[in-house]
């Protein structure tokens, strides 16, 4: 069976539909505005590969749609604060766009993307984060 519709028809189908945020965009807000949860949705072998952005929350893509929703036996209480603006990331903003998509069709309001994702990130020199680190400081802000 033929595709009648490829990832990148879906991916500009949900940026025409979606708030979409650079990376400076981000980095302005990042530490100083206490609304912004920056979420990285990628697998965690991206993660321990690559790193992630400080104070990111982990959400990997696969359990997103259900950690999001409270009806959900996965859910997490962290997407229920409607204080933050939740500002999704992926490796290129491609999984991150349909992501944020998804969660718009589901209610939310408060989430965007970046654009370029984490290797616009990573180009623009933004502040980044290894994996022991990221745990460490997650680890610490639960104690």
């Amino acid at each position: 069976m033929p595709i009648t519709k490829g990832f990148r028809a879906l991916v500009d189908v949900a940026n025409a539909q979606i708030t979409t945020y650079t990376v400076a965009q981000v980095c302005e807000r990042l530490g100083v505005d206490p609304s912004l949860q920056v979420v990285d949705i990628r697998d965690p072998r991206e993660l321990e590969r690559e790193g992630t952005v400080p104070g990111a929350l982990h959400a990997p893509r696969g359990m997103l749609e259900f950690w999001v929703d409270p009806e959900s036996p996965y859910y997490k209480p962290a997407f229920g604060d409607e204080s933050k603006e939740f500002v999704l990331f992926c490796g290129a903003g491609w999984r991150s766009a349909l992501a944020t998509k998804a969660l718009k069709d589901m209610g939310m309001t408060n989430v965007a993307h970046i654009d370029g994702g984490f290797a616009e990130w990573l180009k623009q020199s933004a502040p980044t984060e290894t994996l022991e680190a990221h745990k460490a400081r997650s680890k610490a802000a639960r104690t």
